[in-house]
């Protein structure tokens, strides 16, 4: 394979990935193809940093709408996501992948806290880092913590890995059969159209700081190497010329 588009990457995986097929928790099948894929990436030289979701165990909101204080709900999703790394991390090393995984929560037994330094170290040695934990902050969503990690990695894109929606539509392609794809669009435009593409505080960090983002369907064999190769895959978000 040519020489990889992408250098360093922030992969952004959603809580609802590693369900899978099942209604809620974690499927190992999906932790296994998961695994299969970020190994193939990490084989072609590419630096990968993973930001974990935790909607498959524990949603902050969901549970704030159910009369439950929105920083400890928030908080217990953080300690959601944190079990996700922890079952990702399995994966990878059992595909024999060098992996190490920091959370923004202090948690020693199980975790390496989030030192920025640290985790690029990481990157440049070819291990994997999980970022878990969120930001740390309630309020802030994983969106939000994966645009502010590779922003402090000074990665080159990040990748919002989606599952069953191939890209961003202009509406929910699995209501509207009638939903039309873009292949590029622009920051302020996903911000004016309320695009369900990642929260505003996230976009509004990639767009201040003009770090590409590409949305894809993680579940399509192949599409991160197809990315990493510098093919169109999904929709481009990048700001204009």
């Amino acid at each position: 394979m040519a020489e990889p588009r992408y250098r360093r990457i922030v992969l952004k995986i959603s809580g609802e990935s590693l369900r899978g097929e099942t209604q809620y928790g974690i499927d190992p099948a999906a932790v296994n193809y998961l695994s299969e894929q970020i190994g193939e990436a990490a084989k072609l030289g590419v630096q990968i940093a993973v930001v974990m979701g935790g909607g498959n165990i524990w949603r902050g909101e969901a549970a704030e709408s159910r009369g439950m204080d929105r920083a400890t709900a928030d908080y217990a999703g953080m300690l959601a996501t944190i079990i996700n790394a922890l079952a990702l991390q399995d994966g990878l090393e059992q595909q024999g992948i060098d992996v190490r995984t920091q959370s923004a929560l202090q948690m020693q037994a199980v975790a390496e806290p989030y030192i920025r330094r640290r985790a690029i170290r990481h990157l440049e040695k070819g291990r994997v880092v999980l970022f878990a934990a969120g930001t740390g902050n309630p309020y802030m969503t994983t969106d939000t913590a994966s645009a502010l990690r590779a922003l402090e990695i000074n990665a080159d894109v990040l990748l919002m890995a989606k599952n069953n929606v191939d890209g961003v539509y202009d509406s929910d392609p699995n209501e509207n059969s009638d939903a039309v794809r873009f292949g590029s669009l622009d920051y302020m435009d996903a911000l004016n159209m309320r695009l369900a593409v990642m929260d505003s505080t996230a976009l509004s960090l990639c767009m201040d700081n003009k770090l590409p983002i590409v949305v894809f369907n993680v579940f399509e064999p192949g599409t991160m190497g197809n990315i990493l190769a510098g093919k169109t895959v999904g929709t481009l978000i990048t700001g204009r010329d």
